[in-house]
């Protein structure tokens, strides 16, 4: 997955886990990427977006990902600003997204499609409990949706992820990779 490469910033901590995710994805033939909170980049001299690496930048690499394989990403965030920055970074992959605003459990909630990868990076910058409270929701809801190659990967362990790991693994998920900011699981 050459494509990757670009996305090897020094900058941006989380590749290691989007590498190891999107090549279990590629081969197990995952197409459907289910994202929330979408990767909203910054903004410089008030109109130049750019990315901003310490984010990771999981839409555009999740967005390039679905065209090379021909599948699709669902990426919800409850941010208008978000979704638009997001827009303007994946405007080349735009037939290959979908995008919400919305808050993510009702997203989830109403999502009638299984997903192959269900990425939870929603809340950022909110309370620790809140924000592992939201995440442990997001899990509850999508959990229906799954199957038994889905993966699953969460953002910013040891914050949002205390309460949600601890679900998943009672629901007979297993950690199969782990970095200093997310974990993937699968069955």
């Amino acid at each position: 997955m050459k494509f990757l490469g670009k996305y090897n910033n020094k900058k941006n901590l989380r590749f290691d886990s989007f590498n190891k995710t999107l090549k279990l994805c590629l081969e197990r033939s995952l197409k459907i990427l289910v994202e929330t909170g979408t990767a909203r980049g910054k903004t410089k001299f008030f109109f130049f977006n750019q990315y901003n690496w310490k984010d990771g930048m999981s839409t555009p690499m999740f967005a390039e990902y679905a065209k090379i394989v021909g599948g699709r990403l669902h990426t919800c965030d409850i941010s208008r600003n978000n979704i638009e920055n997001a827009k303007k970074f994946t405007k080349k992959y735009s037939e290959f997204i979908k995008f919400y605003i919305q808050d993510s459990v009702e997203f989830l909630n109403n999502f009638e499609t299984k997903i192959d990868l269900l990425y939870l990076d929603s809340l950022d910058g909110h309370d620790p409990i809140m924000a592992s409270e939201h995440q442990l929701n997001e899990a509850r809801v999508a959990l229906g949706k799954l199957h038994q190659k889905s993966l699953i990967l969460l953002d910013d362990k040891g914050s949002k992820t205390n309460l949600s790991i601890n679900f998943l693994i009672k629901n007979n998920y297993k950690i199969i990779f782990e970095t200093d900011y997310q974990v993937l699981l699968s069955k």
